[in-house]
């Protein structure tokens, strides 16, 4: 299992924390997302085996937002 956070760009309201959440938590091998609006992070705990982190990030910013990593 890993854990990464996630710097993200561009998250606003409700809106956005829910389509990240529900984005990110429906990939295979995703196991927790949780997103911190105010500080424009997303952490995200994922089997490294099932899902790629650039599997991750290329579902974030297929949103719009931009991403970077701690």
């Amino acid at each position: 299992m890993e854990n990464v956070i996630l710097a993200v760009k561009g998250m606003s309201c409700g809106h956005c924390i829910n389509s990240i959440k529900g984005n990110v938590g429906k990939l295979n091998g995703v196991h927790l997302v949780k997103v911190h609006l105010k500080e424009e992070k997303v952490d995200v705990s994922f089997d490294s085996k099932v899902v790629s982190l650039k599997e991750i990030t290329d579902v974030i910013e297929e949103q719009g937002y931009d991403v970077g990593t701690e």
